[in-house]
């Protein structure tokens, strides 16, 4: 696991409170709208946090408002180390969207900030626990049993909620869309002026992740597996969705190494589940990945978790994205 996500809680509260009181006595104030709302051309100064709240803001605030980012593209967002300058523009946002758990810099970093129209998009829809698969012999169980472990959650999993919730929301269409219609109607609070704008832009994104989620729907409706096997654990939402059934290879960290225990029980996995490929991101290393592929005759192919978008991705915004994430599934599960 990288050493940056072991950084004690209260060492990042100080540099955070550090960074707030070093960039106030600049900016001539913490919470204030009136000077974004000079630099910003009078639209709505927004920050999010990692590019699934980016393009959020995005589509539904449209030419309303003025949208930055904390993690900037290419950026492992869990690892996310914030600069001073970042923190003290938190401040002065009029708007934050993130979704807290995914990033502990910026929880805390936006938590001393004390923007009144902060939104956390966990809080807009239902967090689940989902397992990985990593650490269960699934190898001579029964149906039955194989698919009781489908739910149970991974004990310290990396990029859960404080509750132990999986966060990785925005890879539902269906859960996208109803944190879609909470950032929508919280817009059109805190700018009541383009409230008509917000709602419009909302129910145009909404239809679109319908779409999305029909195509999911009839795409993976039909299959030879219902099995991946993937480096990051992040496709919990998706898997439950759409009936798959989602093996992660470590379960923790996308670049760690597997146990050679884990390895003979993917390649189990692989066998009875007829399995055709290991998935990787574009964000982390496909080392492990190949590396399991090479010890059990699988083939290697990208499913993106979505949590930033850069030259490497398959698409130029989410649809896109998630419209190659389909495509890879429906040829790795052998879709009919």
């Amino acid at each position: 696991m990288n050493v940056r996500r072991l950084i004690p809680a209260t060492a990042v509260a100080g540099a955070v409170t550090l960074g707030l009181v070093t960039l106030s006595a600049c900016s001539g104030g913490s919470g204030g709208s009136g000077g974004s709302d000079q630099q910003n051309d009078g639209k709505l100064s927004v920050v999010a946090s990692f590019y699934p709240m980016q393009y959020l803001a995005e589509q539904i605030g449209g030419d309303h408002v003025a949208v930055r980012t904390l993690t900037e593209p290419g950026v492992e967002p869990h690892d996310l180390e914030l600069k001073p300058k970042q923190i003290g523009e938190l401040g002065e946002a009029d708007y934050i969207l993130y979704l807290k758990g995914i990033q502990p810099a910026a929880d805390e970093a936006i938590k001393q900030a004390g923007v009144k129209n902060t939104v956390d998009a966990a809080t807009l829809t239902k967090l689940e626990e989902h397992g990985t698969g990593a650490g269960h012999d699934h190898a001579g169980e029964s149906a039955e049993e194989h698919a009781a472990h489908e739910g149970e959650a991974e004990e310290g999993h990396g990029h859960a909620s404080e509750g132990g919730a999986d966060t990785h929301i925005w890879l539902d269409p269906v859960k996208y869309a109803e944190v879609a219609k909470g950032v929508g109607a919280s817009l059109e609070k805190a700018d009541p002026d383009h409230a008509a704008d917000y709602k419009k832009n909302t129910d145009a994104l909404v239809k679109k992740l319908g779409d999305l989620n029909t195509a999911f729907e009839t795409g993976l409706k039909n299959t030879t597996t219902k099995t991946f096997i993937t480096t990051h654990s992040a496709f919990g939402y998706l898997a439950e969705r759409y009936g798959l059934e989602q093996e992660g290879i470590s379960g923790v960290d996308p670049e760690s190494e597997p146990s050679p225990a884990r390895i003979k029980e993917l390649q189990d996995i692989s066998k009875r589940d007829k399995v055709s490929t290991v998935f990787f991101e574009t964000l982390a290393s496909d080392k492990t990945a190949k590396t399991l592929a090479a010890d059990t005759g699988l083939k290697t192919d990208v499913l993106d978790p979505l949590e930033g978008i850069t030259d490497k991705s398959r698409g130029d915004d989410y649809i896109e994205v998630m419209e190659s994430n389909l495509v890879a599934l429906k040829k790795a599960l052998g879709a009919k």
